[in-house]
């Protein structure tokens, strides 16, 4: 709370106001399933994709300008169930109903909410995962690869921009089809 305190002063010492917010928490252990789950599991999730969210959007209130945009970051695993990550499926849902209500706690203000929820995405995160996992993930995206860094900010920056503007409370996939499907 203190670091989230402290940046905030200094973006309203330096900038005065935000015009996008961008969350992006994301913490997540594969393959633990329900029998395996620890309250530190739990915590360390929820604290981070859920509380981290909250709060981060709370605390940025009185600087967000009328009419600004808060994106958060989601996942495709908040509505697909996926075996082995219950505690990050269930953690990314909760972004996506803060979204829901957000919307509509802020629409006096002409703040608009929005999720982006990317797919399985060839970033760093996937270093050192052997191929064989990384051709897993694949194997259930209809366009037959992973998605690009740049894809989701161009994605991003819709959400952001004017070209937006009556756009609100949705959530965007990005994930070639795999939550469609």
């Amino acid at each position: 709370m203190s670091e989230l305190d402290r940046l905030f002063e200094t973006v309203k010492a330096e900038k005065g106001h935000i015009d996008v917010l961008f969350t992006s928490a994301g913490y997540g252990e594969f393959n633990v399933p329900l029998g395996s789950i620890t309250e530190e599991n739990y915590d360390k999730t929820f604290g981070t994709n859920v509380k981290g969210t909250l709060f981060t959007v709370q605390k940025a209130l009185p600087l967000l300008r009328d009419g600004a945009s808060v994106i958060m970051n989601g996942s495709i695993a908040g509505i697909k169930g996926f075996g082995g990550f219950s505690v990050y499926n269930a953690s990314k849902a909760a972004v996506r109903s803060f979204a829901r209500t957000w919307t509509t706690d802020l629409k006096s203000r002409k703040i608009r909410v929005n999720v982006l929820s990317p797919g399985p995405i060839d970033t760093g995160a996937f270093e050192g995962v052997p191929q064989q996992v990384k051709d897993g993930f694949i194997s259930i995206i209809p366009m037959g690869r992973m998605g690009r860094p740049e894809e989701i900010a161009t994605a991003a920056l819709f959400l952001a921009s004017d070209d937006s503007s009556f756009v609100t409370g949705i959530e965007l996939f990005v994930d070639g089809g795999t939550a469609q499907i």
